[in-house]
């Protein structure tokens, strides 16, 4: 099979040997793959795959059909359409999915779509409801909002009947977001005095954490999922934590054990897809790139202005 691959930091098409499934998994025929940051700092040397995953080849998002299925695989058949987080892999002419892993892709969404949603709404879903408690009324702030994850957050907050405040960098972008389901949307440095806020979600980093606290509500939340645009270091003032009695806490996805991903999985598959099937939500694509060109569609990634996902997309 042929491979995105990294090769000493840059990235490369290679052959491959064709994987097998073992019990439990499923061999799927990937034909779409979203790019996420963390694909980037993999290439980049600092973020490498989770044991047993393909240490070379990036990926943590696929949509394809099942081609093979290892012993006791129960829920899916050779032929079905399917979607996943996977540890890694996922930019490929095949991939291997633990079954636990995998939901079905609803019939009229095409795969590009559904290679661009695992990662994004799994992650949102997990950090706004499982971590960040978010529900009807509360009051969200979703910073980094064009974004994957941001965009996903926005239109999954909005359904579950929250107000959302979407912080963007980029202007030319706001009325699309606000489509999403924002009930406002604001500058990236103009968010701290738009408050309380019950629930923030965190995706651009430490830059944002001052303003976060002051804009918090009593008894809010902050969920941090990213730092890439705004560092990994800052300095909080742990009296406003104190008096606020707020909760700050992270999350990643893609370290954790199978279990607990299988059980983000089952969560999202029961609350987010049915959303993706009726058209409530969407996964928004920027562009798409032929897995050849891969190398170019991870330079698109890096330039950053853009709404939604850079999807690998495979023939």
């Amino acid at each position: 099979m042929k491979a995105v691959t990294i090769v000493e930091s840059q990235i490369e098409i290679r052959e491959h040997p064709d994987p097998e499934p073992a019990k439990g998994e499923l061999l799927v025929r990937v034909r779409a793959a979203g790019i996420n940051a963390a694909d980037l700092m993999q290439v980049q040397g600092f973020y490498p795959a989770p044991p047993g995953s393909p240490a070379d080849i990036p990926g943590m998002e696929l949509s394809g059909e099942v081609a093979a299925v290892g012993e006791g695989v129960f829920e899916f058949k050779e032929g079905d359409r399917v979607m996943a987080i996977v540890g890694g892999g996922a930019q490929a002419e095949l991939a291997l999915v633990p079954e636990r892993l995998a939901m079905g892709v609803p019939d009229d969404v095409p795969f590009p779509e559904a290679g661009g949603f695992p990662e994004a709404f799994l992650t949102a879903h997990d950090a706004l409801f499982t971590q960040g408690g978010v529900t009807i009324g509360d009051r969200v702030l979703v910073h980094g909002a064009a974004g994957g994850v941001g965009s996903a957050g926005v239109q999954l907050a909005a359904a579950a009947g929250a107000h959302v405040t979407a912080s963007v960098r980029n202007d030319r972008l706001w009325d699309a977001v606000a489509r999403l389901g924002a009930a406002e949307v604001v500058a990236h440095d103009d968010f701290a005095e738009r408050g309380p806020f019950d629930v923030v979600l965190e995706l651009v980093g430490g830059s944002n954490m001052a303003g976060n606290l002051a804009a918090l509500n009593r008894l809010g939340r902050i969920v941090v999922i990213g730092v890439a645009g705004g560092g990994a270091q800052t300095d909080i003032d742990l009296l406003t934590v104190m008096g606020k009695r707020a909760v700050i806490t992270g999350s990643t996805l893609r370290a954790r054990p199978l279990e607990d991903k299988a059980l983000v999985t089952k969560r999202a598959e029961a609350h987010a897809v049915p959303l993706l099937a009726n058209g409530s939500v969407r996964v928004l694509v920027e562009q798409t790139f032929p897995l050849k060109e891969a190398a170019a569609a991870y330079e698109r990634f890096r330039e950053g202005g853009k709404l939604g996902k850079i999807v690998l997309v495979v023939p």
